[in-house]
């Protein structure tokens, strides 16, 4: 958590005039951190030792749409591990060729869990993006021993309910962690010779066919026709698809 120091002092840089980017880019805090401190700068009493999933459900002080883009990416990327005394810690592995990914897994990261600071560590390639807190298995329960796609990957009531009212930000945090947006090319042969024909589609990879599995029926809820391009790879080529899912997701940067 951050100290009242530290919070005041980047909201004096915002009321100085930077934008929350520049704050954040300057200070190394999330935007998401900043623009909460600008609604409410003290903590809330307690709230460090309060589980953010009660009753069988998420608590209303987590963003549903955070937390549902934050679940795709630790599906892809992310691991759970113990850290001692309790306390876990979440990481998250973001390529370097996007930065634009590793601020928004950042700010995931601060905005489903406020009360714990996010860091990055430099990797050979990429950015350990992560969290420490007692809560993450609570968060997410898929947590255990080993690769994802060694065992069993299934939602609890609650994360399919709210997968269900938020489905584009779980498809966006997995195609951000295990897809892409490509552009194919073609050959048709017409009577004035061969034409190229450029197209673009999403692909989505993962070795666990239980998270391949959520990924194909949360696109079949969301009418979006996708094919099996092979054993471990989804394709999106269809025009009126790609449109969607551009509309929803868009290219990594």
């Amino acid at each position: 958590m951050y100290d009242r120091a530290t919070r005041h002092q980047a909201l004096s840089l915002v009321d100085a005039g930077m934008s929350l980017n520049q704050v954040s880019h300057r200070t190394g805090i999330s935007r998401a951190a900043i623009r909460a401190w600008t609604v409410r700068v003290e903590p809330l009493p307690g709230v460090s030792a309060e589980c953010p999933v009660s009753d069988g459900r998420l608590t209303p002080e987590v963003p549903p749409s955070t937390y549902s883009y934050l679940l795709g990416l630790y599906l892809g990327d992310g691991c759970i591990s113990h850290v001692g005394k309790g306390v876990h810690s979440m990481r998250i592995a973001c390529a370097d060729a996007w930065p634009g990914l590793i601020d928004s897994c950042a700010e995931a990261l601060s905005g489903v869990m406020p009360t714990s600071k996010v860091g990055r560590t430099q990797c050979k390639g990429c950015t350990s993006v992560g969290s420490y807190s007692k809560h993450w298995p609570c968060l997410f329960p898929q947590h255990g021993p080993g690769p994802k796609h060694t065992r069993s990957i299934e939602l609890t009531t609650w994360q399919q309910e709210l997968v269900d009212t938020h489905p584009w930000p779980l498809l966006r945090g997995l195609i951000h962690s295990d897809g892409a947006r490509v552009t194919n090319w073609t050959t048709r042969r017409l009577a004035a010779g061969v034409r190229r024909y450029d197209y673009p589609r999403y692909f989505f990879s993962n070795k666990s066919a239980d998270i391949r599995r959520l990924y194909t029926a949360t696109l079949d809820s969301l009418g979006v026709e996708w094919k099996q391009a092979n054993a471990l790879n989804v394709s999106v080529a269809r025009r009126a698809s790609v449109a969607l899912m551009d509309e929803h997701i868009g290219a990594k940067y």
